[in-house]
């Protein structure tokens, strides 16, 4: 699912790509972990509003955490990773994005404790953690890549806890991750969030999801509830109507919990 580039300006070690329909302007590598729609699609999920905090856990070059902020004028987001040249990246983003006022980006490891000032300080938590576990097949040779795409040192649950760990009680957690690890993923939530919503992503019509966005709240016992999800490619392999709306136009989409 690759992003959809609008013009982009290639230097020998990055390229400025557009998402949103050309609002976010997304600096990354030219070679190696390159960013597909699921940060889009994160982004639409969080409920966020107003000038509340959120917090975009394994960042890499920001592009959750842009959207997010073209999404919701006034949010505030802090985005955390652990590599250097993936957040100076980020933050260049920031800046031809003109959000660079309201996002920025500190290195931070997700395997370890967060910080005291990043705990319980933010209204919403977004994450798209590695999708494969570790010692699932052969790691790629890109350091980049692996990093986005293999868990480590960080598990799934090291993610839950620090996603959790970084929200004020009634706070929300959201998570797209692949369906096939979606067991997984509700383990390590469940007892640590309620009010959990499964949100799939069908690649087309009568297609098995591939990814799903999982959302929860902190504080909640409420019980979790499937919902119908979005169908991405129509029979032409075009995105749908609904697709392009959220990924083009800034649809959002409702998969988070409500408030009560």
């Amino acid at each position: 699912m690759p992003v959809m580039p609008v013009m982009p300006m290639m230097t020998e070690q990055q390229t400025v790509d557009a998402l949103l329909g050309g609002r976010v302007r997304l600096h990354q590598p030219a070679r190696g972990y390159r960013v597909a729609i699921d940060p889009v699609l994160l982004a639409a999920a969080s409920p966020a509003r107003g000038s509340e905090r959120v917090i975009d856990l394994g960042a890499g070059t920001g592009a959750a955490a842009l959207c997010l902020a073209i999404r919701v004028p006034g949010a505030q987001v802090v985005g955390v990773d652990a590599d250097p040249f993936a957040l100076a990246l980020a933050e260049a983003g920031a800046r031809d994005s003109g959000v660079s006022g309201r996002v920025c980006f500190r290195q931070g490891d997700v395997a370890r404790p967060l910080p005291t000032v990043l705990r319980e300080a933010f209204d919403h938590a977004i994450a798209n953690p590695p999708y494969r576990p570790a010692g699932s097949g052969r790691s790629p040779a890109d350091p980049g890549k692996a990093a986005a795409t293999l868990e480590d040192a960080a598990s799934l649950d090291a993610w839950a806890r620090a996603a959790v760990s970084a929200v004020r009680p009634r706070g929300t957690v959201t998570v797209i991750h692949r369906a096939d690890r979606l067991d997984a993923l509700l383990a390590v939530l469940t007892g640590r969030l309620g009010q959990m919503t499964v949100f799939p992503l069908w690649p087309r019509r009568g297609r098995p999801a591939r990814r799903v966005i999982v959302s929860g709240r902190k504080g909640s016992a409420a019980p979790i509830q499937l919902l119908p999800g979005l169908v991405l490619h129509g029979s032409d392999g075009r995105f749908t109507p609904e697709a392009e709306a959220v990924l083009r136009h800034m649809a959002p989409l409702s998969c988070a919990p409500v408030a009560a």
